[in-house]
């Protein structure tokens, strides 16, 4: 299952080569639009285990800034929370450069790399032993450096007044500090979601 989702990807930027010189510089992109995301998140390495991502699902918001004044070139603030009953849930706080080259407009691929924050929360209830005796630190996690790197596809469809820019993305997220042992942890994260651009009056 992995290798015809990596292919899908694959192909689709290296269409973009083709696309890029198409309007990637039109003066149809508005900062600060609205995501909303709904994603699917597993502890694996990427392209591995993909069906297990959608046991653990999660919501998120977020915004996002043009480096150049249009949508190829991006800044993208994000937070979200993932329900994982075996591992725990999870809190993101993440920003990511995106590169959004078209692929034949209005449909563009992409790809972004950043760096975050997982606050990450136990299981179950926890114990630790002080002064001899085991003393109960409820479901308190830790928080851990998170470094994601994405690719996806989206549409980019200009309105006048209010659109809409649906999209799907998949993510690694390495975690440091996981745990003593490993340096790096890896999960991989589907994302669905959608962009709502406003007019100039909200801009």
């Amino acid at each position: 299952m992995a290798k015809p989702i990596f292919f899908f990807f694959l192909l689709g930027l290296l269409a973009a080569s083709k696309g890029i010189a198409q309007d990637t510089n039109t003066p149809e992109y508005r900062n600060f639009p609205v995501t909303l995301t709904l994603q699917f998140q597993s502890f694996s390495l990427p392209f591995k285990n993909l069906g297990t991502n959608f046991k653990n699902m999660g919501i998120g918001i977020g915004t996002e800034v043009s480096h150049n004044g249009a949508h190829d070139w991006v800044q993208e603030f994000s937070l979200f929370w993932i329900r994982n009953k075996a591992m725990g849930n999870g809190l993101y706080l993440l920003t990511q450069t995106a590169w959004r080259p078209y692929v034949g407009n209005p449909v563009f691929g992409e790809l972004k790399a950043g760096i975050g924050y997982k606050l990450a929360f136990r299981p179950s209830e926890s114990f630790i032993q002080k002064d001899g005796e085991w003393i109960s630190v409820g479901k308190k996690g830790k928080g851990m450096l998170a470094i994601p790197i994405g690719i996806g596809l989206g549409v980019h469809n200009y309105s006048e007044s209010v659109y809409a820019s649906p999209f799907v993305t998949y993510q690694a997220v390495f975690l440091k500090g996981y745990n003593k042992d490993i340096p790096l942890v890896p999960e991989t994260i589907f994302q669905f979601g959608t962009r709502t651009h406003f007019n100039e009056l909200v801009k």
